[in-house]
């Protein structure tokens, strides 16, 4: 085993490639590319949550689907949906890169629109109206595979979207321009969060109101301008090359550990670094060597075996791709503490809807809310918590932390879970005084009655949602990218998605369970139930869920990375002489 220098390949044929790389880069990239990235993202989602919102009422009346079947339906979609970015990623990161990824996976995205607008407006890809008196014709074989090849058409596209839309934008800024990336990733929240709240009230009223061709045509025509104004901005975009697979190279570190398990490491063992063999992955900065799970270090220790002119990845991996494989492991437990607030935000959807159903919903004597656009308040929230954050919390807090983004992500997301936790909190108590009305006004056992109580008294719970969003999921997504190794932020970014996907399969496992054991969520009348237990039982597990967060937080290991330009550890030689 060699324990006496730690070997670095480095060349001037290196250095002046990697230096023209970046000359290209800082002419493209910044403030420039935003209004394109930003255009898309409008439109993209004014397309996505269009179409999504409503579908269940689309396949119920217009394709005369039974209930259990169209839900199963949607879950389905819903479920593949949540897979597919991961291998949007893999592709973005492995060979096509970012750019081209967005772009054909919103082309497959828009025939898949296409196709289903397509069954909404000719007559002989879905049944006939209902007529009175007769039972309704369901839709065909040949009408459903329009409508199953539609859904994986948009499923595919939306794997390729969602991990790098988000990525590339914030790729826009180098690893030097801190500011505006924390910057972009609340105006990108924003203008996601803009678009839902149109999508959520002026498309589904057009849908309802107007017809299906047009609902979902106006969706469609959203997806298509998202492409153009994509692709426009193409000379302006600051593009980096995908760096190969980021998967092999984890399990080649992986390999290469568990080969070396009897190797011993302690702090006079001399690792191996390779610059040549790092330069496509580590264009913004090399990550530097940390004292934790000392185990894999093993793979970038130097044996007799190994060949340093011509390394073996399987056998010998470099520092920086054995801190890669770290940095995602130390990414886990962070990752795992967002699941619980989509939990908690989940059941706006479902069990705030049914109390929202059952409560008076006049604005005037002639308008009233409808029970699904409660949402909206939790989207305007969510909205106005973003502009206080950017234009009023960084600012102040930025005079008494001196960190120019005001807090840490960790900071901004513990926030978030404690806002969280007083949503739920405050709903229980909302529940109890939503049937004490009940009580009073003699509909206890009359659920399908209006109770004379507003449910403009929801929206405590519903705004406080929307702040915990802001906060939260903001922090969250930052965060991924930010600790991510640069070659892996695509997958990253998908690891976000991710964990909204599993939030929703825990929310859906944990009514399940309380519904199988207690009688606080009762099938037909909520007045007779306990959903207020329900509530403070998600509270008790966000409590418990912040107390792991603030724990994990607290001896998190932020990403080693050193930057090119403050790159003075090596010789003249090019060798560096520090050990393990």
């Amino acid at each position: 085993m060699y324990n006496a220098y730690k070997y670095v390949a480095n060349t001037n044929t290196i250095n002046n490639t990697h230096n023209m790389e970046m000359t290209k880069q800082k002419k493209q990239g910044g403030m420039i590319t935003m209004p394109f990235i930003f255009a898309n993202e409008i439109c993209e989602k004014l397309a996505v949550v269009g179409f999504g919102t409503n579908m269940l009422s689309y396949l119920t009346s217009e394709l005369h689907l039974p209930l259990t079947q169209a839900a199963n339906t949607l879950t389905n979609f819903g479920g593949t949906s949540a897979m597919t970015p991961l291998l949007g990623a893999f592709i973005a990161d492995s060979f096509a890169g970012r750019f081209w990824t967005i772009t054909l996976a919103s082309i497959v995205y828009q025939i898949g629109m296409i196709s289903l607008t397509l069954s909404a407006v000719l007559p002989n890809l879905r049944p006939p109206p209902c007529k009175d008196g007769e039972a309704c014709e369901e839709a065909d074989s040949g009408q459903l595979a329009v409508l199953y090849v539609s859904l994986l058409l948009k499923a595919l596209g939306s794997g390729g979207i969602r991990p790098c839309v988000v990525s590339f934008g914030a790729d826009q800024f180098d690893e030097k321009e801190a500011t505006a990336t924390w910057k972009f990733f609340n105006w990108y929240y924003f203008c996601m969060g803009a678009s839902i709240l149109v999508a959520n009230t002026v498309i589904v009223y057009i849908q309802d109101n107007i017809g299906w061709g047009w609902g979902l045509g106006i969706p469609t025509v959203a997806m298509f301008l998202s492409v153009v104004a994509f692709v426009a901005g193409y000379r302006l975009y600051r593009k980096l090359d995908p760096a190969g697979s980021p998967f092999t190279r984890l399990l080649q570190v992986a390999h290469a550990a568990f080969r070396k398990r009897n190797v011993r490491v302690s702090e006079h063992t001399v690792l191996y670094e390779n610059t040549e063999m790092d330069a496509p992955i580590s264009i913004g900065g090399k990550l530097l060597h940390t004292q934790n799970m000392k185990f894999l270090d093993k793979a970038a220790v130097v044996t007799e075996e190994d060949n340093l002119k011509a390394p073996n990845a399987w056998r010998l991996s470099t520092v920086h791709r054995v801190e890669e494989l770290k940095s995602l492991i130390r990414m886990g437990p962070i990752w795992a503490a967002g699941i619980l607030l989509i939990t908690a935000a989940a059941q706006q959807n479902t069990f705030s809807l049914q109390q929202a159903k059952s409560m008076d919903r006049h604005i005037t004597k002639g308008f009233q809310i409808p029970a699904a656009s409660m949402s909206v308040f939790t989207q305007l929230s969510m909205l106005a918590t973003i502009v206080f954050y950017d234009r009023l919390f960084v600012p102040l807090t930025r005079r008494l932390t001196g960190l120019e983004r005001g807090v840490s992500f960790l900071t901004r997301m513990a926030v978030g879970f404690l806002i969280s936790l007083l949503a739920t909190f405050a709903a229980g108590f909302i529940e109890i005084r939503r049937k004490h009305a009940a009580a009073a006004a003699g509909l206890t056992e009359r659920p399908r009655d209006v109770i004379p109580m507003s449910a403009l008294l929801l929206t405590p719970q519903y705004c406080l949602h929307g702040i915990a969003e802001a906060f939260m999921s903001i922090g969250h997504l930052e965060f991924f990218y930010d600790q991510a190794p640069e070659s892996m932020r695509s997958t990253a970014t998908a690891l976000f998605w991710l964990s909204i996907s599993a939030g929703s399969y825990t929310s859906t496992l944990l009514v399940t369970v309380v519904h199988r054991v207690t009688d606080w969520l009762p099938d037909s009348n909520l007045n007779r139930g306990k959903l207020e237990y329900f509530y403070w039982l998600i509270t008790l597990l966000q409590l418990i869920n912040l107390i792991y967060y603030l724990i994990c937080a607290k001896y998190y290991t932020l990403k080693p990375l050193q930057l090119h330009h403050d790159d003075d550890a090596r010789d003249q030689d090019g060798v560096e002489l520090t050990g393990a």
